[in-house]
């Protein structure tokens, strides 16, 4: 490696005037503002950065052709009005998991005028070789050394201006969680956007490698790989040319690693002859080493990283142990961790989200707010101005008001905003990359990894919410199993409160076997899932951030900012529902359309479910025409509880609390209720993210296994003569 001088920076040119926008040297955007793609590993505070250079007003959304989500906001540096991106995490530039191939796509196809990478300053050893890729790629970079602080009081100190001139890059210190060098950054971005913008290098000066040396100048350094890999690069970059953003290098060393989408992306550009002589070439080399070249190269870019951070950072002479590290060792121990889960299950999500939420905040808003003020003023209105049929659609029981809206807002939100509440936390204090590793050892023997904790600890606030988070898991294998144990195992807040509430008044034998049943149905299911579903097992890979009190103003912006992707997404999936509920209950009545309840095609279908109604020892059509007491059939029960998980609870509940249910029917019903078909709501996400075919298959397994499981378990039940009949 080759250290050279730089010649001093120019100054920074004026800022643009109103009647001279930014010029942009990159091809023109759809928002007609040039692009700041912010970039690093996953918990150095991307996210932070990302919030205090936007506020609160983003939006969350699918990357094009993928399920992995991006988000995007804009500010202004620098006098320009600029569209930001905070990308998924990555760790390099050759992808392994589908987050880190869209980060790198958004790189290649939107061309980002600036490139703001952000490092944990703690770690920055490990995370500068990623810099360095970005430097060979030809981006224009510049780098926040973040959680500045923290790094400093552990007794780390760095000469930023000094790295700077090495890399050839700005060099800012932040911490963005308290809003440190947040100032600066936005300057220097300022300056280094505008500078790209006019054509100008933000230093003037371009470096010269060593004589005899065929390295390309990478920002103030060379990097020189071995002789052979060298010749290889050249001869590569002979055949491809530059077919994409990247430099022709940096493209180079991504096929001699493999990397299996730039090679689809020069196919599509190059000669078959070239392709094949690129393969060859790529072959070649590879045999001429021990180990595999993504290896070899890796090496060498964290040797020349190495030379740089001796130069800049001073390091303590005896590593300190961060403060809280004992307590971090603690959460992820597996024998001291699981009470600690325990606790943040009970209280966090039971008693918090559970008993507050769907208990006293949903009957604040459900009962007194909506059932006592709003629904009925709407209902007087509409059944005013419009006829019975067209009434019902808005208002009544299965009303896009009375019933969508009403559940969307009253019921869900107060479960889910406080969960997404106790999530933010969770995530902002650092607890939970700790979970994810504690749980990892037991999830990898169901084809998964700690990172499936996240949607399946949600589900336990929302099904449908969870389903959509699945999406921060790696492969689509991944992504169904934990679909499926969604749809299957997981009960929703909605209806976990009321079962719970059943089963503890019948006794704590009937809690037990609810638990036992459901917990061993997961497992099983997981294990199978992970045997019989193809592809290979994923990678584990988490940046573990330091303990730390939770930021208030964090914790609020990540909560608003997933609330507002709720009501974009989930909101229309509940009034969509209410729709397709009062299509099925339109009906003929003296030969005109009428709308009534439990008649027409969901009367029929409620009738049709008789027998699994009997199968698990609800009551039928005929037994509630022999007991007037009976309020509903068992069959009412299961069609509603597929529209909403609450009324097929509240459903037996009713019948319960009327002395109508024996102890075996309630631990039957509430084991079968929660491996019943998913919500509408869910099913609908289901379809959208997994596709139809597979949503459908995985209903009818739901289906099978859930009555399946409720059959067998009333005849052991009732054969054994525990709790009676």
């Amino acid at each position: 490696m080759t250290t050279l001088p730089r010649l001093p920076r120019p100054t920074a040119p004026t800022a643009p005037t109103a009647k001279d926008p930014c010029p942009c040297a990159e091809p023109a955007r759809a928002s007609g503002h040039p692009l700041l793609a912010i970039i690093g590993c996953p918990n150095v505070g991307k996210s932070v950065i990302f919030n205090r250079l936007t506020g609160a007003y983003v939006t969350v959304s699918n990357y094009p052709g993928t399920t992995v989500e991006v988000s995007r906001g804009h500010t202004t540096v620098g006098g320009c009005a600029v569209e930001v991106v905070d990308t998924p995490g990555m760790y390099a530039l050759l992808p392994i998991t589908e987050e880190e191939a869209v980060a790198r796509r958004l790189l290649l196809e939107e061309h980002p005028r600036q490139v703001l990478h952000v490092v944990d300053a703690k770690n920055l050893q490990r995370m500068l070789p990623m810099t360095l890729q970005l430097l060979e790629a030809d981006l224009p970079v510049t780098l926040a050394l973040n959680m500045l602080d923290e790094a400093e009081e552990l007794g780390f100190r760095f000469d930023a201006a000094e790295l700077g001139r090495a890399l050839g890059i700005p060099v800012l210190g932040t911490a963005g969680a308290s809003g440190r060098g947040i100032a600066e950054l936005r300057a220097a971005l300022g300056a280094a956007m505008t500078a790209r913008a006019e054509c100008a290098e933000y230093n003037s000066a371009a470096p010269v490698c060593a004589e005899g040396d065929s390295a390309t100048p990478v920002g103030g350094v060379c990097i020189t790989y071995d002789a052979r890999i060298e010749r290889a690069v050249g001869a590569i970059i002979a055949l491809i040319g530059r077919p994409a953003a990247l430099a022709e290098r940096a493209l180079a060393l991504l096929l001699l690693q493999g990397d299996a989408e730039i090679e689809a992306l020069v196919a599509a550009r190059a000669s078959p002859a070239a392709l094949a002589q690129v393969r060859a070439i790529v072959a070649e080399t590879a045999a001429q080493f021990a180990q595999p070249l993504r290896i070899v190269i890796a090496l060498r870019r964290q040797a020349v990283a190495n030379d740089i951070i001796a130069r800049t950072v001073q390091a303590p002479a005896e590593q300190q142990r961060p403060k809280l590290e004992w307590l971090s060792q603690l959460l992820m121990h597996p024998l001291a961790g699981l009470p600690v889960v325990a606790l943040v299950l009970y209280f966090g999500i039971y008693q918090f989200v559970g008993m507050f939420g769907a208990g006293t905040l949903v009957g604040l808003l459900e009962e007194n707010l909506f059932g006592g003020i709003i629904n009925p003023w709407l209902t007087s209105v509409i059944e005013g101005w419009l006829p019975p049929l067209w009434s019902n659609l808005f208002v009544g029981e299965y009303g896009i008001f009375t019933l969508g809206i009403t559940y969307a807002v009253a019921i869900v939100l107060p479960i889910v905003g406080l969960f997404f509440l106790v999530f933010s936390l969770m995530e902002d204090s650092g607890y939970l990359p700790r979970l994810a590793m504690l749980i990892d050892r037991i999830f990898k023997q169901i084809g998964l990894n700690g990172r499936a904790v996240i949607p399946l600890v949600l589900g336990f606030g929302c099904d449908t919410m969870a389903t959509m988070t699945t999406r921060v898991l790696e492969t689509r294998r991944e992504r169904i199993i934990v679909t499926l144990l969604l749809a299957l195992a997981i009960p929703c807040s909605a209806q976990s409160g009321v079962f719970l509430g059943m089963l503890s008044q019948v006794g704590p034998a009937a809690l037990g076997i609810y638990v036992a049943v459901i917990v061993l149905i997961f497992l099983t299911v997981g294990l199978l899932a992970a045997k019989v579903l193809p592809g290979q097992r994923p990678h584990f890979y988490i940046e573990l951030p330091p303990l730390r009190l939770p930021r208030i103003s964090n914790v609020l912006v990540k909560t608003y900012t997933r609330l507002e992707w709720y009501f974009i997404e989930v909101l229309p999936l509940f009034i969509l529902a209410s729709v397709l509920l009062w299509l099925g209950s339109l009906t003929l009545q003296g030969g005109q359309l009428a709308f009534v309840p439990h008649a027409g095609l969901f009367g029929a279908i409620e009738r049709a479910l008789d027998p699994l109604a009997a199968l698990i020892g609800l009551p039928t059509t005929a037994d509630v025409a022999q007991n007037p007491a009976l309020k509903f059939t068992g069959g009412t029960i299961l069609l509603t509880g597929f529209f909403r998980r609450d009324f097929g609870a509240a459903g037996l509940a009713d019948l319960f609390a009327d002395g109508l249910l024996s102890p075996v029917q309630v631990v039957v019903s509430a084991v079968t209720f929660t491996l019943f078909l998913p919500c509408i709501a869910q099913f609908l996400v289901m379809k959208k993210e997994r596709g139809l075919r597979t949503a459908l298959g995985m209903a009818a397994f739901v289906l099978i296994i859930s009555f399946g499981a409720g059959a067998l378990l009333r005849v052991m039940l009732m054969a054994t003569g525990w709790m009676g009949r």
